[in-house]
């Protein structure tokens, strides 16, 4: 393959993508760029436009409509069997698919409707960012992602979809739609309250308090800027695995502020009761237990890496030549943070490396010129 080329897909257009935000508009980008017929419907011509514009396709014509092999529905979870049953009848001949997060209401109101499901497979790429909109999309959104596929339709019904998700770089796994939407719960949806909780203390908080923000705030609310209206969707749409999470979440958190009630120092050592402070020291260890079973890079087993920090003046070109040292350092970079501290020209860069790699990076960023910190 020639540099500047990309993959061969298998996926035959024309396939038709309804709803041109963030997802629908990055599958559109991905198969455009390897030579695949992508055509765009959406309710708001705006964003259609938009998708064509950064060349996800082309937009939809009725001369289109017979000739369709493959429909993708990328509209919120509150209207994606509406939409998922005016695709079926407007394309006899089309395999229909979703990419919504919630997979149990959808099936639930498709087949209450009656409709002839042999063509429909539900399907979830694990892939988003906390930003929407087609403007947010990019071609590799789906590379090396989880994409569930819910074991409705046919087995042709099933390939197609397996082989669009393969197409775009993701890895299909198959998961019953109940089964689906309880770890999206626990995965990805109470994050999101999580985080949007988190981020509404800070509403009215002091200027003086956010001056002193660092890294920790940033990472537990990054995702609480994602869009109310397509959350409130989800969220509704999965409502009870959500609400079950929740309630065992607010136990924790209940322990937690029982145990602090029992463990305040500043009142007086002989004031903290026997076991809270235990209590609170066994929240945190669970936590690490927890964050230790989190899939590491590309999906594989967790791994502990060492980080090498390093300090980055805030000017332009700075950053690009600490990755240019590392790379010609022979060292590959596992995982990259950047932190900027309110109102000082300079950055901390978090950079994760084999354990055995540390020590020769330090060394060699060293001898270039950086500062590193301890």
């Amino acid at each position: 393959m020639t540099e500047g080329s990309v993959a061969p897909v298998a996926t035959r257009g024309p396939v038709r993508v309804v709803g041109t935000g963030l997802l629908g508009t990055s599958v559109g980008l991905s198969l455009a760029t390897r030579g695949v017929d992508v055509v765009l419907h959406d309710s708001s011509r705006t964003a259609m436009y938009l998708a064509r514009d950064l060349g996800a396709g082309r937009p939809a014509t009725p001369d289109d409509d017979a000739d369709v092999r493959l429909v993708v529905v990328a509209v919120p979870p509150d209207i994606t069997a509406d939409v998922v049953r005016a695709e079926l009848a407007a394309h006899p001949s089309a395999v229909v698919t979703d990419v919504a997060s919630v997979k149990g209401y959808v099936l639930d109101e498709l087949r209450a409707s009656g409709v002839d499901l042999r063509r429909y497979v539900g399907s979830h790429p694990m892939a988003g960012r906390e930003l929407s909109g087609p403007a947010a999309a990019v071609p590799d959104l789906f590379v090396g992602r989880p994409w569930v596929l819910t074991g409705t339709g046919e087995p042709d019904a099933v390939l197609a979809v397996r082989t669009l998700a393969t197409d775009l770089g993701a890895v299909p796994v198959t998961m019953d739609a109940a089964e689906h939407d309880a770890a999206m719960a626990l995965v990805s949806h109470v994050p999101q309250v999580a985080a949007s909780l988190v981020a509404g203390r800070l509403t009215d908080a002091p200027d003086a308090a956010l001056s002193l923000a660092g890294q920790g705030l940033r990472d537990v609310t990054r995702i609480a800027s994602s869009d109310p209206r397509l959350w409130t969707s989800i969220l509704a749409a999965n409502a009870g695995p959500v609400r079950d999470v929740l309630v065992a979440l607010r136990a924790d958190l209940d322990r937690v502020i029982d145990a602090l009630g029992h463990a305040d120092l500043a009142t007086g050592p002989e004031t903290v009761a026997a076991g809270a402070l235990g209590t609170v020291a066994t929240t945190i260890a669970h936590g690490n237990t927890g964050v230790a079973r989190i899939p590491g890079k590309h999906g594989g087993a967790h791994r502990e890496y060492r980080v090498v920090t390093v300090l980055v003046p805030d000017a332009p070109g700075e950053l690009a030549r600490l990755l240019a040292d590392v790379g010609d350092a022979g060292v590959n970079l596992e995982d990259l943070r950047m932190e900027h501290s309110p109102r000082h020209p300079m950055g901390m860069a978090a950079i994760s490396v084999l354990p055995d790699r540390g020590d020769h990076l330090e060394n060699e960023l060293a001898a270039r010129g950086w500062r590193l910190a301890s």
